[in-house]
C-alpha cells in the first residue's frame, strides 16, 4: 500500500469511529529510513486528533481505542504510530 492511501484509510476509519473535530495525519517515515529495523512496506505515522470524545479518556484508554480501530493497519502497514490528542 502506498503511504497516501494509508493516510486516507486511517483518517476515514478514525472519523467513522470517533467523534473528532479535526484529524491530521503526517507521514514521518523519512525520519526512520536509515534505521536498521526500517521496512520499505511499513510506515511511521503521526496522528493529531482534536476530539472532545477522546479528551474524556485518559491517555491509555484513548490510545487503546485508536489501536482497536486501526488493528489491521497496524499489523500490515504501520511500523510506528505517534498519537497526540487535543
Amino acid at each position: 500500500m502506498e503511504v497516501n492511501q494509508l493516510i486516507f484509510l486511517v483518517k476515514k476509519k478514525i472519523e467513522k469511529n470517533i467523534l473528532a473535530q479535526n484529524v491530521i495525519i503526517k507521514d514521518k517515515t523519512y525520519l526512520h529510513k536509515k534505521h536498521l529495523t526500517h521496512q520499505e512496506d511499513k510506515f511511521h505515522l503521526e496522528l493529531i486528533i482534536k476530539s472532545k470524545e477522546l479528551s474524556k479518556y485518559n491517555k491509555l484508554q484513548a490510545t487503546k481505542k485508536i489501536y482497536k480501530i486501526l488493528r489491521e493497519e497496524l499489523k500490515k502497514y504501520i511500523h510506528s504510530i505517534k498519537i497526540l490528542i487535543n
